[in-house]
């Protein structure tokens, strides 16, 4: 089974161009961990509300602790708005075999 990383978060504003080149920094750290491709989205009207995405996850438990230890290495939350969190979610297609689960422990904060 696969799963889908959905992480969103906002930038300092005053940080925000400064903060792109440590994004593609943890892609590639990640990328080099996992050999899973990460993509960057900003949203439309809130171009500092930004969206990390990572598709076809084999592995949930070695994603994310790859994907934490790259994220406290590159010091990605200096480069947040003060006060707020990256929040992780994780999606999975309909009619998996853990689809039943109530509540699926990957979803929270970075």
């Amino acid at each position: 089974m696969a799963f889908s990383y959905y992480i969103y978060y906002r930038v300092d504003p005053a940080k925000a161009s400064a903060c792109e080149p440590f994004i593609r920094e943890l892609f590639a750290a990640v990328r080099k961990a996992t050999g899973i491709e990460g993509r960057l989205m900003k949203k439309r009207g809130e171009p500092n509300l930004w969206m990390e995405v990572y598709e076809n996850i084999v592995d949930g438990a070695k994603f994310e602790w790859e994907l934490a230890e790259a994220v406290g290495r590159l010091k990605v939350q200096e480069f947040l708005l003060p006060g707020t969190p990256r929040y992780v979610e994780c999606f999975e297609e309909p009619g998996g075999r853990e689809s039943g689960r109530s509540g699926d422990g990957n979803t929270g904060k970075s």
